[in-house]
C-alpha cells in the first residue's frame, strides 16, 4: 500500500483552513472522509503533514540455527531449557514459533518403555504429554 503524497495532504489540508466541510474535502480529492479527519488529527497533534513510519520485517531474537543445534544435542529438551540454553530473554511461545518455523514438533510417543506392572496410557489414545513441557521430536 503506498501513502498519499505530501502534495494531496497540503491541498486536502489548505481546503480544510479555506473552510470546506470534511465531506466536501473528500468528494473533491476522491479521498475518504475518514482518511481527511486523520490527516487534520496528524497536523493537530504532532504537526506533522507526512504518513506515519512503516514497520519494517519483525526482528527475531532467536537465533534459528542455534536453537536447531540445540534440538539435535538434545531433542527432549523442554522449551524453558532451550529459551535458558540460547541465554535470551522471550516467552516459550515464541520458542514454540521458532520450533516450528524450523519444521520441529513435538514428539508423538511416550519417551519410556511401556510398564509391565501398570499401564501408562489409554489404549488406542493419545500418548505421551499434551503440555508445553514436552520433549521435541526432530526431523
Amino acid at each position: 500500500m503506498v501513502s498519499y503524497s505530501l502534495d494531496l495532504r497540503a491541498k486536502v489540508l489548505g481546503a480544510y483552513d479555506r473552510g470546506m466541510t470534511t465531506n466536501a474535502i473528500a468528494e473533491a480529492f476522491g479521498v475518504s472522509p475518514a482518511w481527511v479527519r486523520r490527516v487534520r488529527q496528524r497536523r493537530r497533534d504532532h504537526g506533522e503533514l507526512g504518513p506515519r513510519p512503516r514497520v519494517g520485517p519483525r526482528k527475531y531474537k532467536i537465533d534459528r540455527a542455534r536453537l536447531g543445534e540445540l534440538v539435535q544435542a538434545q531433542p527432549d529438551a523442554t522449551l524453558a531449557e532451550l529459551r535458558d540454553r540460547l541465554g535470551i530473554q522471550c516467552s516459550l511461545s515464541a520458542v514454540w514459533n521458532a520450533l516450528r518455523d524450523l519444521g520441529l514438533s513435538y514428539k508423538k510417543r511416550p519417551s519410556t518403555p511401556p510398564s509391565r506392572i501398570v499401564r501408562t496410557s489409554r489404549r488406542g489414545g493419545p500418548s505421551g504429554s499434551s503440555g508445553r513441557s514436552a520433549s521435541i521430536r526432530v526431523g
